[in-house]
């Protein structure tokens, strides 16, 4: 099941109303192409006064989304530092000590969070958007959603979204299933239960198998293709957002401050401050 940002405003009325979401983002890793900006978490990256993380949190809160997770590792104290800073105590810090190996890791340290009854928001953190993306994840009439922006730059970096006959088949930064056309991940993702304990059972296979390099979206891709049918995506094009690994990638970021909704942000700092 596809569907397109219009057709989603419609259909999904009333769809997740009432159902209470948790939140993980994966903060855990290190930027280190990031150059000057490598030494502290991408997360604590400051855009128009405020931190990555202060962001996310204010999105969340503003979504209706308050048990939120955080996996870290790389430079810990310093991300526990900015919680305290912004007066947050409610936030779950998950540790992931083996932070230089893939992020699949990260995610399999999250397992107690995710394993429950609730749908789950899955995210990484380096990623700076507009409020309204949020509210296209959560409202998506979709058991499983995926975010797709179809303006995707070319090349190896982004994860691809590989859509044919109206179906995911591939799910890559360098897919090998033919398809008609693909987009990039966002990076953000709400699962059922049923289907994160899947994607859960194919990360631990491939941790066992001497995966722990590899990128939690490996074990996404597996359980996508072992049931395509029980994975949709909503298409963000057009919305502003963009994932941060490079030092072009902060610039990008600062001039996409004026196109961003904030409204929704401001008014949950004030009501936290």
């Amino acid at each position: 099941m596809t569907l397109r940002i219009n057709e989603i405003a419609i259909a999904a009325i009333g769809m997740h109303q009432g159902v209470v979401m948790k939140a993980t983002i994966l903060a855990a890793g290190r930027g280190r192409r990031l150059g000057a900006f490598a030494d502290y978490p991408k997360v604590l990256l400051q855009f128009g006064g405020m931190s990555l993380l202060e962001r996310h949190l204010a999105v969340l809160r503003a979504s209706g989304v308050d048990d939120v997770g955080l996996v870290v590792g790389f430079n810990a104290s310093a991300i526990e530092k900015e919680l305290a800073r912004l007066g947050e105590t409610s936030v779950s810090l998950i540790h992931n000590p083996r932070f230089q190996e893939g992020s699949i890791l990260s995610f399999w340290e999250a397992r107690a969070r995710l394993t429950d009854e609730a749908p789950a928001i899955l995210m990484d953190g380096d990623v700076i958007y507009d409020t309204r993306l949020m509210r296209q994840l959560i409202d998506a009439p979709l058991d499983n959603c995926l975010l797709m922006d179809r303006n995707i730059e070319p090349g190896d970096e982004p994860v691809k979204l590989c859509i044919r006959d109206g179906r995911i088949v591939d799910f890559h930064k360098r897919p090998t299933e033919a398809h008609d056309w693909h987009g990039e991940s966002v990076g953000f993702f709400r699962l059922a239960p049923a289907e994160m304990g899947k994607i859960l059972a194919a990360a631990e296979r491939l941790i066992a198998d001497g995966g722990a390099g590899l990128e939690y979206e490996e074990a996404i891709r597996l359980a996508m293709q072992a049931e395509p049918d029980r994975f949709g995506f909503a298409d963000v094009s057009g919305l502003p957002w963009t994932e941060i690994d490079f030092p072009e990638d902060v610039e990008k970021a600062n001039q996409l401050l004026a196109e961003l909704a904030d409204a929704p942000l401001r008014r949950a700092k004030a009501v936290q401050s």
